[in-house]
């Protein structure tokens, strides 16, 4: 079928809604945003309200659907992809950390360029070419030190190399360590089993892309979903929700019993209580949120 639609200016973008039952209270308003955020970005977030296809115009909406309770929701989900940000970072250079540390105290500082350290040969030569290329090109000040006063390296030690490699990079990195006791050491730094460890670091490398491209995270069902702790830590197994795996909330849950290893004075937790009482009109259930989440050991907040 040959495509033969025509683009929309603003006004009817905003007539085509209005058309489809959405409530408009402010013209104006609506047109600001929809001339800075792309219609079909917000209509992630109004295709909850829309009708199920069989009612009839399969892009009717649903009685009392309102431009500003999907605008609300676009911010929303913005705010959360900000504090799931501000979590993976921190989470990310810890990581990092202890791989490079690990690593060198055992191996030595160049524990990377060993091939027997690393289960899968192809895999360690493609971390081992996308290493060097970024070493070569880095512009970072420690990286140009290494290169003039050590111009006989190809790769520079591993406490250098870490701070070179993405959150993807170093979850293969993790992955392909060849001993299992190589990465359970690394994993009982968080308390975890290491293919929990493993599954959740390469989950946080799409979650952390959605969020560094402004992708949806409100309702949003990810492919890639985690392990969850099973015997390790006891004490968190029942704050997470295995009947909804794809959803943002065990991705949270998880990321907040992380940073009060890492950080125990954080007020991320706290940050995440408010942000959903600053937004009543968002379901925390369309995010996996359980009936009494905020009654778990993990989500309680002390006043």
């Amino acid at each position: 079928m040959a495509f033969d639609k025509p683009p929309l200016s603003v006004d009817a973008q905003i007539d085509l809604l209005a058309a489809r039952g959405m409530h408009i209270p402010d013209r104006a308003r609506a047109r600001h945003y929809l001339t800075h955020v792309n219609y079909y970005r917000l209509r992630a977030y109004w295709l909850p309200f829309e009708c199920p296809p069989s009612d009839g115009d399969a892009h009717a909406f649903v009685p009392r659907t309102n431009f500003e309770t999907v605008l609300a929701t676009y911010v929303f989900d913005r705010e959360l992809r900000l504090l799931l940000l501000d979590a993976i970072e921190r989470i990310e250079i810890s990581l990092r950390t202890t791989f490079a540390q690990h690593l060198a105290s055992t191996y030595g500082p160049f524990a990377h360029d060993n091939l027997a350290l690393f289960r899968d040969s192809a895999d360690w030569h493609k971390s081992q070419d996308e290493l060097r290329k970024e070493y070569g090109r880095s512009r970072e000040t420690f990286a140009k030190h290494y290169r003039q006063r050590y111009p006989e390296l190809v790769t520079p030690p591993v406490w250098v190399a870490c701070e070179l490699m993405t959150l993807g990079h170093l979850s293969r990195w993790l992955k392909n360590l060849a001993k299992p006791d190589d990465r359970q050491r690394i994993a009982d730094h968080y308390g975890l089993d290491e293919r929990v460890l493993l599954s959740f670091a390469h989950h946080l490398t799409v979650v952390r892309n959605h969020c560094a491209h402004h992708g949806r995270v409100w309702n949003r069902r990810f492919a890639l979903r985690f392990t969850l702790p099973a015997k390790k830590p006891r004490h968190i197994a029942s704050a997470f929700n295995p009947g909804e795996p794809q959803l943002i909330y065990n991705t949270l849950t998880m990321l907040a019993y992380l940073l009060d290893l890492l950080s125990p004075a954080h007020t991320w937790r706290r940050e995440i209580h408010a942000l959903l009482a600053a937004h009543p009109e968002i379901d925390p259930a369309a995010m996996g949120f359980p009936a009494h989440w905020r009654e778990t050991n993990l989500w309680r907040v002390v006043a």
